[in-house]
């Protein structure tokens, strides 16, 4: 049997913001890294550059919504990603 292809994506909150309700980061996966901006309170999510955005756009958001509270800026995360990059 095969085993499910797979890539771990790494998270970096470079800045959390309340009063603009936003988090800024970076994500990387393989060889693609990418800026993002999710502004929370509008659900709006950001990702450029847009070369492979359409690789990490569902994932990154469905980790920000499910991990929401629980990040800081300056802190590293990561989440798996059910694709081969």
């Amino acid at each position: 049997m095969r085993s499910k292809p797979e890539t771990i994506a790494h998270v970096s909150i470079k800045e959390y913001c309340f009063t603009k309700k936003q988090i800024k980061g970076v994500v990387q996966a393989s060889q693609f890294k990418w800026d993002f901006t999710w502004s929370f309170y509008k659900g709006v999510l950001l990702v450029n550059p847009p070369l492979g955005r359409a690789l990490i756009e569902d994932s990154l958001l469905r980790f920000l919504l499910k991990k929401d509270y629980e990040l800081e800026a300056g802190n590293e995360y990561k989440f798996l990603i059910s694709a081969k990059f």
